[in-house]
């Protein structure tokens, strides 16, 4: 507990420290951020929590959301205060049934002052009571919550559940969800996980959904708006909703095209990366103005100009990819982007060869010689690109290309059995791009550590010999005809950059 003492005199201070109960005060407060050198104010520490449940109420024609959220946390050590990580105006919040003392600090910080402190290892539920506008909000010049002609949607990365609910938002901290939305008759709420039902009242309707699986908070979403549903089930047997916004225009029979294939593709890469990890499957496609898609659990978020072009199944892949990596595995810090994109971009070289539109080598093959060696391309290192650089395309290609190089270093068993068995080793938790490296060590039973360097972390473009190595061709001219499959999926290089300029 912090506390000045004001009184003067030896005697007197050491009078009031003996009156401090020893319990009290070894407390102290939880760190305002959770120890992530990208983003220092994201998450917190003191505290991990383990269920959210959120009931919402959410008013399209002006953007208002009203909402109680209630978290299921223990903590990790003596606590006199702890932070949520929040942007909307809070009325009420009650730790352990008792009335808190709250207070908004730094960018996105709501500081909570138990009535009294709490030991480790304590279990805790706090209750936070807010409304707000969330399109009014912003934070570091930029706000997560993308408002639409019928609602809004919260889909954003690294950060979008600021605007929608309190947590303790970073990758390390999973939990599981029950997202239950009150919106107006007419108007439908997706979010991830099962719909487990929905009830009608004075004009209003709840949808109650449930993610029973652990889940980040990057990765729990909210849309509400006028929406087609559709349902049926994966060729495994998995439970699949999709919804398309009423107000798609022409881009409507193109992004059904593509959603509607969720089922067939989440299947197909079960041959890949083993059991499909959820019980719930499925895409949604909102009346939004941006460009990228987003891999929310369960339910991935599309932008409608991914079909601006057509169908565009590969960008489908891409985000169901992320299912194991990224969502059932998911980053230990934000450097370790590359276990997300470098392998959601090789799920799309995967189905070009799947596709008969190219092989995964021969799109390597064109990557590498797509960029000259004084291509700021080659700057850009996948395996700790920095939070500029963490969409970059660089970490998405060329950390594709050194998945290439590393099925040609161990051969396709050992490749295969490294993209099946990550998953499963690390499965509902977190690991690094040095663990990754460790486990192909394991299971392929070679020293690794200069292949990584090479095609990872160094800033420049891998010469002769390690292209060669990764059985690349060394060629003097340019790139030559692309694979067929190319266009496809250079279309969806900018299926992560969110345009709001704060380290993306």
């Amino acid at each position: 507990m912090h506390r000045r003492i004001t009184t003067p005199g030896a005697l007197a201070a050491a009078s009031l420290l003996l009156a401090i109960p020893a319990s009290a005060a070894s407390h102290s407060p939880g760190a305002p951020g959770i120890g992530d050198p990208y983003y220092p104010a994201y998450g917190n520490g003191g505290y991990d929590v383990s269920h959210y449940d959120l009931r919402l109420k959410y008013q399209p024609a002006n953007d208002r959301l009203e909402g109680t959220a209630t978290l299921l946390a223990r903590t990790t050590q003596d606590l006199s205060r702890f932070n949520l990580d929040f942007l909307l105006d809070v009325s009420e919040v009650r730790v352990n049934g008792a009335k808190a003392a709250f207070a908004g600090s730094g960018r996105h910080e709501l500081e909570i002052t138990p009535s009294k402190p709490l030991a480790k290892g304590t279990a805790v539920t706090v209750v936070v009571r807010y409304s707000g506008v969330p399109s009014s909000k912003e934070a570091y010049g930029f706000t997560s919550w993308l408002r639409t002609a019928d609602g809004g949607v919260a889909a954003g990365e690294p950060e979008s559940a600021w605007w929608w609910f309190p947590s303790n938002d970073h990758p390390r901290d999973k939990a599981t969800y029950d997202v239950s939305v009150q919106v107006p008759d007419g108007t439908q709420a997706i979010s991830n996980g099962t719909l487990q039902s929905t009830g009608s009242r004075a004009g209003w309707t709840r949808f109650s959904w449930r993610s029973d699986k652990p889940q980040a908070t990057y990765l729990a979403t909210l849309a509400v708006g006028r929406f087609d549903i559709t349902t049926g089930a994966s060729p495994g047997g998995i439970p699949v909703v999709n919804a398309y916004s009423k107000d798609l225009g022409s881009h409507d029979g193109a992004a059904r095209a593509s959603v509607e294939r969720t089922g067939e593709i989440a299947d197909w890469l079960t041959g890949y990366f083993g059991p499909y990890p959820y019980n719930a499957l499925g895409g949604y496609v909102p009346n939004t103005d941006t460009g990228y898609a987003l891999e929310t659990q369960t339910r991935p978020f599309y932008s409608p100009r991914q079909f601006a072009n057509g169908s565009n199944t590969s960008v489908v892949v891409h985000e169901l990819a992320h299912q194991w990596y990224g969502d059932l595995v998911s980053v230990s810090g934000w450097k370790d982007i590359w276990i997300n994109e470098g392998f959601a971009r090789y799920a799309q070289w995967l189905w070009s060869e799947h596709e008969g539109e190219g092989t995964a080598q021969e799109i390597a093959d064109h990557v590498y010689a797509s960029h000259p060696a004084d291509d700021p391309f080659w700057t850009v290192r996948p395996g700790d690109p920095g939070p500029e650089n963490q969409f970059h395309l660089a970490v998405y290609d060329r950390g594709a290309l050194a998945l290439q190089a590393l099925r040609n270093k161990i051969g396709d068993k050992d490749f295969f059995a490294v993209l099946k068995g990550w998953p499963r080793k690390y499965a509902h938790g977190n690991a690094s791009v040095a663990d990754f490296r460790r486990y192909a060590e394991a299971v392929s039973g070679k020293r690794l550590t200069g292949l990584f360097d090479t095609w990872l972390f160094q800033p420049s473009k891998p010469g002769a010999p390690a292209a060669r190595d990764a059985s690349l061709p060394v060629r003097q001219q340019g790139p030559g005809q692309p694979p067929k499959s190319w266009k496809k999926i250079a279309a969806t290089n900018g299926v992560h950059d969110h345009g709001h300029g704060h380290a993306e």
